[in-house]
């Protein structure tokens, strides 16, 4: 007897909601309702709900929603990038040289590839070099969500290669926003971040136990980054480094923070910053804006950057001998999620914000984010679905059906 269509509907719910691919569904989601949102009648209070001030600057830089969000709770995003590296790095993926060879050159190609791309394609237009970065990085989470609409058709090693990519390529994102988008300085506020971090490191050695004193440093940390001049949200990743990993029961602080701030991070503070940030109104503007300067040079950056750097550094990795082809995996699948690698959204909206203070070019950029992202994953997810065959994928009870 077959399975009723309603009971096979919310099996597969359920499945797709404990899988990878809902945090991906929501940000698509997310996406969709802030670009409603933006268009629609309401478009007025949306923008004041985010940009209205909510006290003078002088009180607290931070005096709007927005700037809440994104140097605020965002930090909670980085703190969570941070405990990943980090474990990563130890004890995961990242812990053995040899297997960390391959992410690590395809990263860096699929970084330097979408900013030359960038550059040449915006090249003449004054004003526009500065968000040469916007097209460099990878949405761990989107991307992942698009495999796992797949299901068991992705095999696992794909998948390892996909992830420990995006986050080797969260590395160098962290540091561009450090190092290229940091206006000035106040060095005394750099000074005081530094004590309060080395008091960090100090009680990571003298094994502080309590999560209590890392959380109030953490605040502290923030505060006075906030105020010396680097991205407020670089205390996220810079306080997670300090997090105690040594543990005798294999249930060490790192991973009991990682465990209890992931969902909050994929379900609640990302989708908080996507719909903060992705709302581009589209009034004054069309379909020919597409093809302005900015919004192409950043689609063109994610959709033919990200693919070219990272497909054409493996295979001239893997033909120079430098390191093997990923076990299990044919070149056109290699190739697929070359192509999902170019699917930016979070840190290239968040990069966005920093490259541009006007306006105008950050909606352009917005435009060319969402396109460029949105073009690489229907790509990607259809050259993946047309070469991966695993014929047990059916059999998998716990594989979302798409």
């Amino acid at each position: 007897m077959s399975e009723p269509i309603i009971a096979k509907a919310v099996r597969n719910f359920k499945t797709l909601f404990k899988a990878d691919a809902f945090a991906g569904l929501l940000l698509i989601f997310v996406a969709a309702i802030a670009m409603i949102v933006a268009n629609s009648a309401v478009h007025d209070a949306y923008r004041e709900l985010f940009y209205g001030p909510l006290w003078d600057k002088d009180v607290f830089y931070l005096n709007t929603l927005h700037l809440w969000v994104n140097d605020g709770l965002m930090v909670i995003f980085f703190f969570v990038v941070g405990l990943e590296v980090k474990r990563e790095i130890i004890s995961g993926n990242l812990s053995d040289p040899n297997a960390r060879t391959l992410p690590i050159m395809a990263a860096a190609a699929g970084m330097a590839a979408p900013a030359l791309v960038y550059l040449l394609v915006s090249s003449g237009e004054s004003g526009l070099s500065h968000g040469w970065a916007i097209p460099a990085a990878t949405d761990i989470a989107f991307a992942m969500g698009v495999v796992g609409l797949l299901g068991t058709r992705v095999p696992s090693s794909l998948r390892l290669l996909l992830l420990t990519v995006a986050i080797v390529d969260d590395i160098g994102a962290v540091a561009i926003i450090a190092l290229a988008y940091t206006a000035s300085i106040k060095m005394q506020f750099l000074i005081a971040a530094v004590v309060v971090l080395g008091v960090m490191l100090a009680m990571n050695r003298m094994r502080v136990k309590s999560m209590i004193p890392f959380v109030l440093a953490t605040a502290l940390l923030w505060y006075c980054v906030l105020y010396s001049g680097v991205h407020a949200t670089i205390a996220g990743v810079l306080a997670a480094l300090t997090i105690p990993m040594h543990s005798r029961d294999g249930n060490s602080m790192l991973e009991k923070m990682e465990h209890g701030l992931v969902g909050w991070n994929a379900y609640v503070v990302v989708p908080i910053f996507g719909f903060a940030n992705a709302g581009v109104n589209l009034s004054g503007l069309g379909l020919s804006n597409l093809f302005d300067p900015l919004p192409l040079a950043v689609a063109a950056g994610l959709v033919i950057g990200k693919q070219l750097g990272i497909f054409s550094c493996i295979v001239a990795a893997v033909k120079l001998k430098i390191v093997p082809k990923p076990p299990g995996c044919t070149w056109p699948e290699i190739w697929g999620v070359s192509i999902l690698c170019g699917i930016g959204f979070t840190m290239s909206l968040f990069i966005g914000e920093l490259a541009f203070s006007n306006e105008l070019l950050r909606e352009e950029a917005k435009i060319g984010i969402l396109t460029g992202s949105a073009i690489s994953a229907v790509i990607g997810y259809v050259v993946l679905r047309l070469t991966t065959t695993h014929p047990d994928e059916q059999d998998d009870p716990n594989s979302p059906v798409v």
